[in-house]
């Protein structure tokens, strides 16, 4: 066993997705079942797990925690050609913040708190625990990695991981554009017939809150992310008009907490997901 994949099953059994990566810090590419995504790309990369074909396959979304499929004879010769191990920050519950040169490292080390730091190729990954919404270029020099991303991941620097700090959330926060503030009411046309939309219909909307429900129980793996997702889908199609009641939510946060997620965790990826489509201030 190399130590690539002795580092990726340990990272595993701690919670942490991974998956192998070949030079240049980049994923391996998809199988020939998969070439050009024709597998429709489980489902179009933006589901963490592996696709139904047992290789690595679609970046990220390929990154694991099952050891049965991290050391299968499939994962075998990537594993050989593998040049580091990455992981999925979403499917553990960890934000990354990039820092790209000298001058976001030393803003991050005057203003962050201290967090597990590893070096990078131009600068420094600091980990933190807790989630926020993906954002590139949020000041010079700073990415943020979350969901749809992966980050390489290294044994050197501090073990200790930080809870993420409110300084990070404000980098990606957002004013809402009072332009773009949804209506809680629906609008009349002329001719005073009211507008229909099948969203808001009682009918349409249970079942659609049964499905999200089922989505989340199902979950098998990357229950953090999994929630996020669910809960992101569910308030871009009812968030923006209040037809969801507080039942309806605390039915949502029941079956993640089934899942192991806590309270405070189902209150994050809620509010998470409001600020990622501007409801925030609904």
């Amino acid at each position: 066993m190399n130590e690539h994949l002795r580092a990726a099953l340990h990272l595993a059994t701690t919670g942490v997705p991974v998956l192998p990566l070949r030079m240049g810090k980049v994923p391996f590419g998809n199988c020939p079942t998969c070439a050009k995504n024709v597998c429709g790309g489980r489902p179009s990369m933006r589901t963490p797990g592996p696709c139904i074909c047992p290789y690595p396959c679609h970046g990220w979304a390929a990154a694991t925690t099952d050891p049965g499929v991290i050391s299968s004879p499939m994962w075998a010769r990537a594993w050989r050609e593998a040049a580091g191990v990455a992981y999925h920050p979403g499917g553990a519950g960890l934000t990354v913040v990039d820092l790209d040169n000298a001058e976001a490292i030393a803003w991050a080390r005057g203003t962050l708190p201290a967090t597990r730091t590893v070096p990078t190729t131009r600068g420094e990954h600091w980990i933190y625990r807790g989630t926020m919404p993906s954002a590139n270029a949020v000041r010079s020099g700073v990415d943020i990695k979350f969901l749809m991303a992966y980050a390489r991941w290294l044994t050197s620097g501090v073990d200790t991981m930080a809870v993420l700090p409110d300084a990070v959330r404000a980098l990606a926060a957002k004013e809402p554009s009072p332009t773009r503030r949804p209506s809680r009411t629906l609008s009349v046309p002329l001719g005073g017939q009211r507008e229909t939309r099948p969203h808001r219909t009682p009918t349409y909307l249970d079942r659609g809150i049964a499905m999200a429900e089922q989505h989340i129980t199902g979950a098998r793996e990357a229950v953090h992310a999994t929630v996020y997702r669910t809960f992101l889908a569910v308030l871009s199609t009812h968030g923006r008009c209040g037809c969801l009641t507080e039942a309806q939510t605390a039915r949502l946060f029941t079956a993640a907490q089934a899942k192991g997620e806590s309270p405070r965790h189902c209150a994050d990826a809620w509010t998470n997901a409001l600020t990622t489509l501007g409801l925030s201030h609904v």
